[in-house]
């Protein structure tokens, strides 16, 4: 195996005046190293616009390092695969415990690195937490059936772990997508390699301070940042990972699948895109749905995949309904993510801002009416307002596409199978929402959308008991729960002869 040089943390300002010890090293076989080739990647506040460090940044070469660790740790004679269930619930229950310890400290490297609200990020971080801890819980309790066929055999099923597992994880939820990946992989017994979203590689990197002392032999746990196009490639396409986990765009969870079948025709799970549709029929309490229309938007800066961008609402209460809808967005608090009363803070990137900027403008050219927001907010960092677009129709670009940023467009309808037709009318099919005081009505039509979850008289209400996924292209596959053991199992069966007659 090829030696790199293990390399120090650095010392990172945080606005509040404090300074913390940074890892900036790949994190392979319970140590943090440099890149074969040395290379490094700028981290910058998407809030202040200023560069926060710089990290290692992984290639090719990098991965089949940290492939061969965890191949390592993965043998039968390796003391990960001697460790019991329990033993394995007992590592990640002590990880939640470190996080729960620092959550502080946590939650401000992830407010630093990607933009969002204080707020917001202690809830990350105890969600991660949570998620670690649920996942230790389960270690002991996954397995098989026995399975009576007749008096001549005995047969049962073992849950096996698959093996060797590349995670690749969006830069919208860097913390809290670490235990979604991580938690039902170990507790299955594998051995993972994490990638880092490139924008925001930070706080995976400061949890990998606790992977030993939380008692993970070297080799189960790995963390790579770098360049998606190398990096993530190189992980689907790896003949030596058994199964890759994607979170992010439909794009590219096309070429991570096509890379998987290329190869080894490695497992895949894909969390994707979405422009999830959010209908608020006549009957509704329209202030409470108002309320959650914007938390289905406008959290976490609108920068999240479920978020409810498309809003259905019937005719007779359109006019009211959005000017509720403005009025709630126009108290949202937009600006410093570090001031405790921020709801909304920075987008991650001057791209994606520039990007959101575009979509505002294409869809006022294309005859949406801007009833609040739509600008740029202050002169430093990545904000934009929280937007409300109205008369939007779904052939305008902001009326079908993804934007991934606080803009939501409101649409018209009539009656009931319409919203459900109109719904249905994406590629998509990660999530929607349903408002209404009829439960009847409710229950039909949650029945009747084409989604992974969908939140009644709610919106985006995650939890790590509760599955996560999506339908068409929004994914393959379910985080979260028991179903999402799922993912990092393989069953076996296996059949015994009690005293068969010969078969020839």
């Amino acid at each position: 195996m090829t030696t790199v040089r293990e390399i120090p943390n650095v010392q990172v300002d945080i606005p509040s005046g404090k300074k913390y010890e940074q890892p900036v090293g790949l994190f392979i076989n319970n140590k943090h190293v440099d890149a074969v080739n040395g290379g490094r990647v700028k981290v910058f506040s998407p809030s202040t616009e200023k560069l926060i460090c710089e990290v290692v940044d992984a290639d090719e070469e990098d991965v089949d390092i940290a492939v061969k660790a965890a191949r390592a740790a993965f043998q039968n004679d390796a003391p990960w695969r001697r460790f019991s269930s329990a033993e394995r619930g007992r590592c990640l229950t002590k990880l939640a415990d470190f996080i729960e310890q620092n959550l502080e400290y946590l939650a401000s490297i992830e407010t630093l690195d990607n933009g969002k609200s204080i707020t917001l990020a202690r809830g990350d971080v105890q969600g991660a937490a949570n998620c670690f801890r649920y996942y230790g819980g389960w270690a002991d309790k996954d397995y098989g059936q026995t399975i009576e066929t007749d008096v001549t055999r005995f047969a049962y099923t073992r849950h096996e772990p698959i093996g060797v597992c590349g995670q690749i994880i969006p830069w919208n939820f860097p913390f809290l997508m670490c235990a979604w990946k991580i938690g039902p992989a170990v507790a299955c017994g594998n051995t993972v390699i994490l990638k880092t979203a490139e924008l925001t590689p930070l706080s995976a990197l400061v949890l990998t301070q606790f992977i030993e002392p939380a008692g993970f032999p070297p080799g189960v746990v790995n963390v790579l940042s770098g360049d998606g196009r190398r990096c993530g490639n190189a992980m689907a396409c790896h003949m030596d990972i058994d199964k890759i986990a994607f979170t992010g765009s439909t794009g590219v969870g096309r070429m991570v699948m096509r890379s998987a079948a290329a190869s080894n025709l490695k497992k895949v799970t894909l969390e994707l895109g979405g422009k999830s549709p959010n209908i608020v029929f006549d009957d509704a309490d329209l202030e409470e749905a108002a309320v959650w229309v914007n938390f289905g938007i406008f959290y976490n800066s609108g920068q999240v995949c479920c978020a409810g961008s498309r809003v259905y609402v019937q005719e007779n209460v359109y006019d009211e309904f959005v000017k509720r809808v403005v009025n709630k967005a126009k108290s949202l608090k937009v600006g410093d993510p570090f001031d405790e009363e921020t709801f909304q803070g920075a987008q991650v990137s001057k791209q994606q801002y520039e990007r959101i900027i575009g979509y505002i403008e294409s869809g006022i050219q294309h005859g949406a009416k801007l009833e609040v927001g739509g600008k740029p907010h202050g002169h430093i960092g990545y904000f934009v307002e929280p937007t409300v677009l109205s008369g939007v129709t779904e052939d305008m670009a902001v009326g079908k596409e993804e934007i991934f940023g606080p803009v939501l467009a409101i649409i018209k309808f009539k009656t009931v199978e319409e919203a459900v037709r109109r719904g249905n009318n994406s590629t998509f099919g990660l999530a929607a929402g349903v408002h209404t005081n009829d439960l009847r009505n409710a229950v039909k039509v949650s029945n009747r959308l084409e989604a992974g979850t969908v939140w009644i008289n709610c919106y985006n209400l995650l939890h790590h008991q509760i599955p996560f996924g999506g339908y068409k292209e929004s994914g393959i596959g379910r985080e979260l729960g028991s179903y999402g053991l799922t993912n990092y199992t393989q069953t076996k069966s296996v059949h015994i002869n009690l005293g068969m007659d010969l078969p020839i």
